[in-house]
């Protein structure tokens, strides 16, 4: 059994990420960057189309940053690496889905790469929160995220009061895409990230680019970029083999083979 931090599973186009460091799975530098290679592999792996991030264990899946690897010397702003702390939330040109399964406590930076994932399952005893406040600190990602996510007063509040919130109160505001018995959690994000798998890869990319794009931009102005084919993704996608084979498979009412090309 190897002790390294990060365990990664792949099987077909599917990629398991597991953050493993008991007894917390707290993130430290050295892990993050670790974190931040291991989805760099999945970004650019063209035979990986859905990732799985998930914690070791049943009681937590991330509590963020390793307090104690601060006080031995690990500075708040050290280097996390390619792809930000808990290396996804700040990787560039992620157009690949990525699932969340929340197997326990996701607070702090824990529930912020929680966040950096296109949908979430949460385990039926998860529970979250943001208590940085209560340290005199900043979220900042989620104070980012997080009103993007869910309703503004309610990202508020919980950004301001550092309270703890339970699985359905996360599925009662749309931060958690599904609640599961925790013995099902893995089975039930294999099963969607099967589905995904399954569907167009250039489409999904295309997807996340102008999702990304429209973040910052008057819908207008999105729209005339995408139409003039200004975005990489939407003109791979429209100069592609899977397009024509979509628009032949859905004339000869079959399923389509995506290629990926």
């Amino acid at each position: 059994m190897s002790d390294t931090p990060v365990k990664t599973r792949r099987d077909g186009a599917i990629f398991e990420v597991t953050l493993d460091r008991p007894k917390a799975n707290a993130i430290d530098l050295a892990t993050s960057r670790i974190m931040g290679e291991v989805f760099r592999e999945f970004r650019d792996d063209p035979d990986l189309r859905v990732a799985i991030i998930t914690g070791g264990g049943e009681k937590f899946f991330c509590p963020g940053w390793d307090l104690k690897a601060a006080a031995d010397g690990d500075a708040v702003d050290g280097d996390y690496g390619v792809g930000g702390f808990g290396g996804l939330q700040e990787l560039r040109d992620m157009n690949k889905p990525v699932i969340a399964a929340v197997n326990g406590i996701a607070c702090g930076g824990g529930l912020e790469l929680a966040l950096s994932a296109d949908m979430i399952l949460a385990a039926d005893h998860a529970t979250f929160a943001l208590p940085e406040i209560r340290s005199g600190t900043v979220a900042d990602a989620a104070s980012v995220k997080l009103p993007k996510r869910i309703p503004y007063h309610i990202a508020m509040e919980l950004l301001l009061t550092g309270r703890w919130f339970d699985a359905e109160e996360a599925h009662r505001w749309g931060l958690v895409n599904e609640i599961v018995p925790s013995a099902q959690l893995l089975d039930r994000a294999w099963e969607l990230a099967r589905l995904l798998a399954s569907g167009p890869p250039l489409v999904y990319a295309a997807i996340k680019e102008i999702v990304r794009e429209a973040e910052d931009a008057k819908f207008q102005d999105t729209m005339n970029r995408i139409t003039k084919r200004q975005l990489r993704t939407v003109d791979v996608l429209y100069s592609s083999e899977d397009q024509l084979e979509g628009a032949r498979a859905f004339a000869e009412k079959r399923d389509p083979v995506w290629k990926g090309r």
